[in-house]
């Protein structure tokens, strides 16, 4: 449900974008609808790096390495396709290109020449997969995080034991799902020249983000080190100082308060550390803040903006940060004086900048615009230069649906914003068979672009509703927290005037409408049903039901004991949020979707919608998907659920 460090992001919801450039100079006669098929083709590209001389910017894209030339736009792949490929990193002379692979069967470093790209040579042999490549400034050193079972070697004979559980937050949607003290992360040192790692400090807490500063003798992290684990999301900063000799110094804590950290960095001088905090780990919004490397008080900087801050870099003088942010529909990319919050909007348009590096004055994008898929643009000043198409040829060919950003009211005033995708070749004037489809988060958003789902199922003749309803992330602190204790109360009115608002415009046929939504979508979905029955049918995927019953169950402990407080204390108001409690309301067919192993949020709920409607004779079907968790689902079962879902919304709102 929840967007922050436990990574909940809701499947099938990831907005990109499609290529209008490739689109106004394709004959209208050779394009065709959107299929499942073109989620193969789709060309994600991530982890731009700008080369120290400036000239050239490397990127992960489908599992290989990408170069292109900044100033000409030539790119080229420089590993080859058998093998996969991740995580580009110049070495700090240029000479190199460190990249991960798995062409030795686990995931290693290897480097490639950057002046002929020639062959690659292998940097690592741990006895492990390699999961970062977070280099000392000298390069011999490699700073990495795993826990002890990551670094146990497997022994296939060896008998289960049991699970002993000490630890008040006790779940996580990864492996079986408990933790246990051999599942914390720790963080280690590895000599790439000598084959030998050693562990930063024997603390029997969670230690992640970490970072070294710029001389190689210290390495900042996040941990949180109370004595009592999973009261709260708190956390704070933590520095190891590492000794001329390679030992280890004192451990210094930098922070002291109940917030949340993330992402720290050191400046180029090694003065100040930058990071993400928020004031909780649910509803806080993500900000900027910075506080001094020998420790002092932290300044928070981008208070006065009240967006949503995903990801920062300071420059390379260390008097700017660089960072991307959640504004009404878009993710925009800015610049924040660190001496006095001097704030510079770079990239002020309705696009969505899903990643950056930023070198010198050259500034490299992963972004869309508003009709655009992802693709790698250089920022020049303020004007934007699109490097690549490499999802050009795909897009060239495909009818999709116009999707435009539109505002309503909700019924007690409030505006919220969303967008409205119809289906290709929309008659004006013509209603369509609608599906309202709701975010996950709850904090979280839809962004301006091309989303796969969206464009299928307007393939399909759907025209598709995508509010960002009170507790989205692109209005700012107040907007996100109005969702406060009413969940589903509070948004809920939000989401049918999105509804109303596509009906009265004519586009909207009252009489076909479905509802859909995964994780907090989910159990929004979940929540319109046992309002109104207006939906004729609806498709509830990982959402849940009777919030009591998953206290100690999934992986909110934390949650569940900031937010509401133990139920045996207040059980009024876990059912107030319970939509499985007035399933007695249900009137509309609902077929149920989820991961076996998903601890996020568990099947336990479907199951408890799905077999109440069963027993009272509505029409529902339960999908189990074997050995999914929340997200990182096979393509197979990406397909088969969207189409499952079509399949479903065909059956109901069929033009009689």
């Amino acid at each position: 449900m929840r967007r922050l460090q436990d990574c909940l992001m809701f499947l099938l919801i990831f907005a990109v974008s499609a290529s209008s450039h490739a689109r106004e100079t394709a004959p209208v006669d050779t394009q065709r609808l959107v299929a499942l098929s073109d989620m193969d083709a789709i060309q994600y590209l991530d982890a731009p790096r700008v080369s120290p001389d400036g000239k050239h910017i490397a990127y992960a894209m489908n599992g290989r390495i990408y170069v292109v030339a900044r100033d000409n736009g030539q790119a080229r792949p420089v590993t080859a396709s058998e093998n996969s490929a991740s995580t580009p990193r110049w070495s700090a002379n240029g000479e190199w290109l460190y990249f991960l692979s798995d062409r030795s069967g686990l995931d290693q470093v290897w480097k490639l020449p950057a002046q002929e790209m020639g062959e690659a040579l292998q940097v690592t042999d741990f006895h492990v997969s390699i999961n970062d490549i977070n280099f000392s400034p000298d390069e011999n050193l490699l700073l990495l995080s795993y826990s002890g079972e990551d670094l146990a070697v497997a022994d296939d004979e060896q008998e289960p034991q049991p699970i002993v559980i000490t630890r008040r937050q006790f779940k996580r949607d990864a492996g079986n799902g408990y933790i246990t003290a051999a599942q914390l992360l720790h963080l280690y040192a590895y000599d790439v020249n000598a084959n030998e790692y050693w562990r930063l400090s024997s603390a029997d807490f969670d230690e992640y983000d970490a970072a070294w500063s710029p001389d190689g003798r210290r390495v900042v992290f996040v941990s949180n080190r109370d004595a009592e684990q999973g009261v709260d999301y708190s956390s704070d900063l933590w520095q190891i100082e590492l000794k001329a000799d390679g030992t280890l110094g004192t451990t210094t804590r930098l922070t002291r308060n109940r917030h949340t950290k993330q992402s720290p960095a050191y400046s180029p001088d090694g003065s100040q550390v930058a990071y993400i905090t928020a004031v909780d780990g649910v509803y806080g919004q993500q900000q900027l803040a910075v506080v001094p490397a020998d420790g002092g008080n932290p300044r928070i900087l981008t208070t006065n903006l009240d967006r949503w801050v995903t990801a920062f870099q300071y420059s390379g003088d260390g008097k700017w940060l660089y960072f991307n942010y959640d504004d009404s529909g878009a993710s925009k990319f800015a610049r924040i004086r660190v001496s006095d919050g001097r704030l510079e909007r770079l990239v002020d348009a309705d696009v969505a900048v899903w990643s950056f590096h930023v070198r010198g004055k050259q500034v490299a994008l992963n972004m869309n615009k508003a009709d655009d898929l992802p693709e790698l643009y250089a920022l020049d000043g303020r004007k934007l230069r699109q490097l690549t198409r490499h999802n050009a040829t795909l897009l060239d060919g495909l009818k999709t649906g116009s999707k435009s950003a539109v505002s309503f009211k909700s019924s007690d005033g409030t505006v919220v914003e969303g967008f409205v995708t119809t289906p290709p070749g929309y008659a004006a004037g013509t209603r369509y068979p609608a599906i309202l489809k709701i975010h996950g988060g709850p904090v979280g958003q839809f962004n301006t672009g091309f989303d796969f789902a969206t464009q299928y199922l307007a393939a399909q003749g759907y025209v598709v509703i995508e509010p960002n309803p009170r507790g989205s992330s692109g209005r700012g602190q107040q907007f996100i927290r109005a969702i406060y204790k009413t969940w589903g109360i509070t948004d809920y009115p939000d989401v049918i005037a999105a509804v109303d608002y596509a009906i009265d415009e004519g586009i909207a046929d009252p009489e076909r409408l479905a509802v859909t939504g995964y994780s907090y979508g989910g159990y929004m979905t979940n929540v319109v049903i046992t309002q109104t029955d207006r939906f004729k049918a609806a498709a509830s995927g990982a959402g849940h039901s009777l919030i009591a019953a998953n206290f100690g169950h999934d992986m909110y402990q934390q949650w569940y004991s900031w937010e509401l407080g133990p139920p045996w204390e207040d059980r009024a108001a876990y059912d107030r949020l319970s939509p499985l409690l007035r399933v007695a309301n249900v009137s509309t067919p609902t077929l149920f979707m989820g991961g076996a192993v998903d601890w996020n949020v568990p099947l336990l709920n479907a199951e408890l919608f799905y077999q109440s409607l069963r027993v009272r004779g509505i029409d529902s079907q339960l999908v189990v998907y074997p050995g999914a968790h929340h997200g990182g689902w096979p393509l197979a079962f990406e397909k088969d659920y969207l189409e499952r879902m079509v399949d479903w919304f065909d059956r109901y709102l069929a033009d009689e």
